[in-house]
């Protein structure tokens, strides 16, 4: 889990949200400074508010520290679900009826975040997290149930995700986190791009400003949600065209006019999506000081690649061969290709990203294997013939184009 304001830059003086990380599993991100995608919930408000309005006027049950003591078994370190510069996560219990407190090990299973007095984030951090999740809802944000506000305690509970974040299953190694098929990756970019679309939309006008895949949380069954709203805004009115703020958010996923001028817009999450879209693809983090020289940066390694059929086999992930052809990351290629453009106009909005997905969607069985689809024979078919004229060589699905549309 990232610490916010790690390397803070600042663009203006006045204060806005640091990051306020609510993932469940600890990440090594590196900061900065710190179903439909059509809403279902009331949207933010647009003036600011008093603390008190905004814990009245939020659809969150008020808990207190002892009966979060009791649904945590007071903490206790064999509890804790994940660290962070907010503090650490606990797993606890709660009646499912009546969201009360329960013992460990009955009613339904909830993470519980409580904030570290001693770190790096704080109240305005909890705060805002109630500010959005408390009004918003939506099948791909997650959901938060409550909170804890007394004396100098601040605490959060969400719905528990018990697969964790993107960011896991993406890049740890081990037997626990196994490598995401290409028709999960797919339905998970799909999801988060309706979470995204949804806080973009006219009736909400939320800028997310800290899309990154460690922010995407995982059901159990790969529905992916957005969390941690710590660094969200709410978007430009009227006859503005951006949020002037100071620049925060993660190292290698922020927009570039974003970090050139502290111009905030919805496109500054288009970007960031498309940096996502591309550690899908490739299966690298989006800064890896361990790559080999010249690809410590995702997007400027891989970049040049993209847009070329032929070479795009460079960027793709080796873990993935066999899953699907080339069209297909070629045509993911080129939708995270336009959500990276330099120019914001350029960059399509995030209804359009949606549309796009759906049409890459693969069937999913029940087991989380891949339906198989005519497409698939076709190509099956397609590689023994090349394969037959060949001499016998195989060609994988990502396997370096040749000169002959047949072979080498």
């Amino acid at each position: 889990m990232g610490v916010c304001l790690s390397i803070q830059i600042k663009a203006e003086s006045s204060p806005c949200n640091a990051g306020f990380n609510s993932n469940y599993v600890s990440t090594d991100g590196n900061d900065l400074s710190t179903t439909s995608s059509k809403p279902s919930s009331v949207s933010v408000p647009q003036t600011p508010r008093s603390e008190g309005e905004i814990l009245e006027s939020s659809n969150l049950r008020s808990f207190s520290m002892a009966e979060l003591k009791m649904a945590t078994r007071n903490f206790r370190p064999d509890s804790v679900l994940g660290e962070g510069g907010f503090g650490s996560v606990y797993k606890g219990w709660i009646d499912e009826h009546s969201l009360a407190a329960a013992k460990p090990g009955t009613g339904i299973v909830v993470a519980v975040k409580r904030l570290n007095q001693d770190g790096l984030q704080g109240h305005k951090e909890w705060l805002a997290e109630v500010n959005y999740l408390g009004l918003l809802s939506h099948p791909h944000l997650v959901k938060l149930i409550g909170y804890c506000f007394e004396d100098e305690h601040r605490l959060l509970v969400y719905e528990f995700m018990p697969r964790g974040s993107l960011e896991n299953h993406l890049f740890r190694r081990g037997s626990y986190f196994q490598p995401l098929s290409w028709s999960l990756r797919m339905k998970v970019a799909l999801g988060a791009a309706k979470g995204l679309a949804f806080l973009h939309s006219a009736e909400t006008k939320v800028i997310y400003r800290d899309f990154k895949t460690s922010n995407i949380l995982l059901d159990s069954n790969y529905n992916a949600k957005l969390s941690d709203f710590g660094l969200a805004k709410d978007g430009p009115t009227g006859d503005k065209s951006h949020v002037s703020t100071r620049v925060m958010g993660t190292y290698g996923y922020a927009a570039p006019e974003y970090l050139a001028t502290g111009h905030l817009t919805a496109k500054s999450d288009v970007y960031s999506f498309g940096v996502v879209m591309l550690e899908m693809l490739s299966g690298r983090r989006a800064i890896d000081k361990n790559q080999p020289s010249g690809q410590h940066n995702l997007v400027e390694w891989a970049k040049p690649y993209l847009a070329n059929k032929r070479k795009i086999f460079r960027v793709l992930d080796n873990r993935l061969e066999g899953q699907r052809s080339v069209e297909d990351a070629y045509k993911v290629a080129t939708l995270a290709m336009r959500c990276l453009s330099t120019e914001s106009k350029f960059r399509p909005n995030m209804d359009e990203v949606v549309t796009a997905l759906e049409r890459l969607q693969i069937p999913i069985n029940v087991n989380g294997g891949v339906n198989q689809s005519p497409f698939d024979n076709v190509s099956r078919a397609r590689r023994r013939s090349a394969d037959d004229t060949c001499k016998g060589r195989t060609t994988p699905p990502f396997a370096r184009p040749s000169a002959s549309p047949l072979c080498a």
